[in-house]
């Protein structure tokens, strides 16, 4: 490996200042709220965003009162993002021991214990990982690292006064206002009705007979600040697959089931006491239908897109593999460069740092397989797969970014080979699902903390960061993040419950990763899966793979989300496509187009982590008790029309994210910014 030719932006030979209480405490923090942020989004819509923008500018913006450096920032935004990838940990894998039936309920002081030490092991391994990985990497010419770059260029930025905090705590209080709104009841959060189909007729216990054909249920978007700012973020097409999931769920499948199998439903509930004339009665029926077979053909289709995109993704893999055993071979001959910008945590203590973090994976799958053949077995696997997909996964970050690292597909891949494993060694029942998911888990977080710290290894490179410091702050917001972020789940999870939902899984929290996880682990171990309609679903996504759609795992996952989701993302997207139509027909050039863009990604962040945060607060009140949505009773109803308000809501975000950025795309001759969230 040539020496580094490329100067840093604070040089080598600097003595400024970059560790200090300030950086770590405000890096501390916003690791906590953007992951717990991210598993709100995660467990309502399936994804999270990176969090490596809105931690670089929330960071600059504190660090400027108190005079901070652009290195005491470098470090602050590498502790701060971390948070989110534990977080995407977390809600892939923690849900899904409750969905399993591997924990009865979801708190108690055993699980949250089993979650933090799942977490912690897996992100200090991931860390670990990346340390031997990350010289190799960040100095390949082959990898871009677009996010990288760009939160370099954000960092650089605000050393000439630019941040764009404003618009980051603007939207944020945005969408905390409108998500207390809608908590209070103050508007209706959604609409559906049920149209009926004529069909066949049905003979009642009394002589009468009915129509009852099926039909279709027609709902609204859901009023979702969150969901709106990620359809914006990830664009009109990709947004546009998403929805395409939903409609053909609920105008496709769910209909066509429902005409089909609606008489033989309502004649099982006949003589049960439960009008099957009613309008609430056949809502109920169409959601069974959807969540029984809709669903489990959403699941396939997801199993199959998973290892579609890592087929796809074969080249990328192989090369990551190989240069990460160049890079174990140059680590491991003892060579160690003397200059700051390139001294890293030495070989020696990250050696003993694997061997301890192995022991105590064996020692965690002991305790939920009392299997020591199998405990071996799944910790071995975790190790190889979980260095494997850490190299893996920093490639990929490389080529295309945290935001687009397929984290799920590499777990899954992990979870079907220590099912069979679990199988063959005749593992079954709870402990061998338990150990399928503990494996999956703690591979999850050891690639999602690799991925994200290489990244921000990378910005740290390119500003002249100390890689040994990085690793030990993320080292510090592992074990805090690994410590709460169980929380903000039961919390999530026990207000929906209290609120009369069913939890992490159902409607309000779907968790879609998660519950395919379940499903697989369950399935395979206990040879219980329902194989038929997992083919069927993998059956269509490989028709979608045949005609070439351009992500088969968004079209399952909008699926298998509820269709008022889907559509608030696909509204989402058709502002973003708005926005781009008017910055079009105004001429922008290409630094005005870019300095938009980057306001309004801004902005549509700010509306998801301020309707996450809010959305916590008020699932901890249900969780005391407080009853708050009769605070202000019938309010919904005071307005004229059911989802007047609604609408309102959704012309105000619209507004908001079109006319805003656009009128701060700047002057034509002002230099062009970082595209760093186009």
């Amino acid at each position: 490996m040539e020496e580094q030719k490329s100067k840093s932006y604070v040089p080598a030979n600097s003595t400024m200042r970059e560790v200090s209480i300030k950086a770590l405490l405000i890096g501390l923090i916003m690791c906590v709220v953007l992951g717990a942020a991210n598993a709100y989004l995660g467990l309502k819509a399936g994804m999270t965003i990176a969090a490596t923008y809105p931690a670089a500018v929330i960071g600059m913006a504190l660090l400027k009162v108190w005079k901070g450096t652009i290195l005491e920032e470098n470090y602050a935004r590498t502790v701060g993002s971390i948070g989110e990838s534990v977080a995407a940990g977390a809600i892939f894998t923690l849900p899904a021991f409750l969905i399993a039936g591997v924990w009865t309920e979801f708190w108690s002081p055993q699980h949250y214990f089993e979650a933090s030490a799942i977490l912690l092991i897996g992100g200090i391994l991931g860390i670990l990982f990346v340390t031997i990985l990350r010289r190799v990497m960040v100095e390949d010419k082959e990898l871009p690292f677009p996010e990288s770059v760009a939160a370099a260029e954000i960092h650089k930025a605000g050393q000439g006064g630019q941040t764009g905090a404003k618009f980051l705590f603007w939207a944020m209080g945005l969408g905390a206002v409108i998500q207390a709104m809608r908590s209070l009841n103050v508007f209706a959060s959604s609409w559906e009705r049920f149209i009926s189909f004529a069909g066949k007729k049905i003979t009642l216990g009394n002589g009468a007979s009915i129509q009852a054909g099926g039909g279709a249920l027609i709902t609204t978007p859901g009023v979702s600040p969150a969901y709106m700012g990620v359809g914006y973020i990830i664009g009109p097409k990709l947004a546009a697959l998403n929805f395409t999931g939903g409609l053909l769920a609920w105008g496709l499948f769910v209909p066509l089931l429902l005409y089909f199998n609606g008489p033989q439903l309502a004649a099982s509930l006949q003589g049960t006491g439960v009008d099957v004339t009613a309008h609430d009665t056949w809502v109920t029926m169409a959601n069974q239908v959807w969540r029984g077979i809709v669903r489990p053909i959403a699941i396939g289709g997801m199993l199959m897109s998973a290892g579609f995109t890592l087929f796809r993704m074969r080249k990328s893999l192989g090369s990551g593999l190989s240069r990460a055993m160049g890079d174990v071979k140059k680590a491991a001959s003892g060579k160690h460069d003397v200059i700051r910008t390139d001294r890293d945590l030495p070989f020696n203590w990250v050696f003993v740092g694997i061997v301890l973090s192995t022991i105590a994976v064996f020692a965690l799958y002991l305790y939920f397989t009392h299997h020591v053949t199998a405990a071996l077995v799944a910790t071995l696997v975790m190790v190889v797969a979980g260095f494997f997909f850490s190299a893996v996964s920093g490639n990929l970050v490389g080529l295309i970014g945290s935001s687009n690292n397929p984290i799920s597909g590499l777990t899954i891949s992990t979870l079907i080979i220590a099912a069979l494993l679990m199988v063959a060694l005749g593992v079954s029942g709870m402990p061998g699902v338990a150990a399928v998911l503990g494996v999956a888990a703690v591979a999850c977080v050891t690639a999602a903390v690799a991925g994200e710290m290489l990244q921000d290894l990378k910005v740290g490179h390119i500003l002249g960061g100390t890689p040994w410091k990085m690793q030990l702050g993320d080292m510090i917001g592992v074990a805090l993040a690994a410590a709460v972020m169980f929380i903000p789940l039961v919390i999530l999870n026990q207000g929906d419950i209290a609120m009369g939902g069913t939890g992490l899984g159902g409607k309000a929290y779907p968790a879609p990763q998660a519950s395919l996880m379940a499903i697989l682990a369950s399935g395979i171990v206990g040879h219980d899966m329902a194989w038929p309609l997992i083919i069927v679903g993998m059956l269509m996504a490989f028709g979608f793979i045949l005609v070439q759609v351009k992500s088969p795992m968004l079209v399952c996952v909008g699926m298998y989300l509820p269709l008022e989701t889907s559509f608030a993302i696909f509204i989402g997207g058709l502002i973003k496509g708005v926005f781009d139509s008017i910055a079009k027909k105004r001429g922008l050039n290409e630094a005005q187009t870019i300095r938009s863009g980057n306001n309004g990604t801004l902005l549509a962040a700010g509306l998801i982590a301020g309707e996450a945060l809010i959305g916590l607060l008020f699932a901890g009140l249900a969780v005391a008790n407080l009853k708050y949505d009769t605070w202000l009773p019938g309010m919904s109803n005071f307005f004229p029309a059911p989802f007047g308000v609604s609408l309102l809501v959704f012309l105000v975000i619209g507004w908001v994210l079109i006319r805003v950025p656009l009128a701060n795309a700047g002057r034509p001759e002002d230099p062009a910014p970082p595209s760093a969230m186009v």
